[in-house]
This record gives structure tokens, C-alpha cells and sequence, in this order.
């Protein structure tokens, strides 16, 4: 990853991680369900936000760098990767 996407995951993830360990306490505390899954919604979208800056990362600099490298089976590679990885986020 590049420096700045590396960097901006990170804070997310770090974010996200206080996120859970409030869903915990939330958990512990018998707080009402609905609150609970509300939470649990917004780590979910946390989550998706990081996913998109990875893949958006990837496409920026490793999908480009096979497009700019010429290499057929690399670019069919990194095509075939990123339709993988695409696919199994829409499950």
C-alpha cells in the first residue's frame, strides 16, 4: 500500500477498533438491542468505507502499474483478482 492510503486505514481501523470495544461495554451494560444493532451498523459501514480505500489503493497502484508494465498475463491477473475480491464483497 502507499504511504498515505496505509496511513489513512490505519486511523479507520484504529477508529474502528474503539467502535467494537464500545459495542462490548454497550453489550455488558444491557443497552437496548436496537441501539446495539445500530452500532454494530455503523462498524459495518466503517469497515466497507476501509475496504473501498484498499481496493481503491490497489486499482491506483497495483492494477495500473500491471496496465503501464505491457505484461498481458499480469494485467489478465490483476483483472481476474480484483473481480475475485469484488464478488466476494457483494455476498
Amino acid at each position: 500500500m502507499q504511504r498515505n492510503a496505509k496511513s489513512s486505514v490505519r486511523k479507520r481501523l484504529q477508529r474502528i477498533e474503539g467502535q467494537v470495544r464500545g459495542l462490548a461495554r454497550m453489550l455488558e451494560a444491557d443497552r437496548y438491542c436496537i441501539d446495539i444493532i445500530t452500532q454494530v451498523s455503523a462498524v459495518q459501514a466503517a469497515l466497507r468505507r476501509v475496504e473501498e480505500e484498499i481496493l481503491k489503493d490497489h486499482v491506483a497502484h497495483c492494477v495500473e502499474h500491471a496496465i503501464e508494465s505491457g505484461n498481458k498475463a499480469e494485467q489478465r491477473r490483476k483483472v481476474a483478482e480484483l473481480m475475485d475480491v469484488v464478488g466476494r464483497s457483494n455476498r
